[in-house]
């Protein structure tokens, strides 16, 4: 996983929860609760199911890489890399 993803996609969340129903939206479509949410920031499905919430809505996806000053293809880029196998550096 690379950092810049983990760190976009973090920074993705913080603008997610800005907003409650966008919150509960995410929550009820990843299934977790914000505990579980929370203990599991550090794995890369929780990451990559952040971004693909983005994703799957473009209206959010749109507002959201404009707040954090990055294009749509971006976000969506680093979802595709977060959902894709991991690689194992040698």
């Amino acid at each position: 996983m690379q950092d810049d993803d983990a760190a976009l996609a973090l920074h993705a969340l913080g603008w997610i929860l800005s907003d409650e129903p966008r919150a509960e939206r995410l929550l009820g479509m990843t299934g977790l609760d914000p505990a579980a949410l929370r203990a599991s920031l550090g794995e890369r499905a929780t990451l990559a199911a952040i971004l693909s919430f983005l994703t799957a809505y473009e209206a959010d996806l749109v507002a959201c890489a404009e707040a954090l000053d990055v294009a749509p293809t971006t976000l969506a880029a680093a979802a595709h890399r977060l959902e894709g196998p991991e690689r194992i550096d040698s």
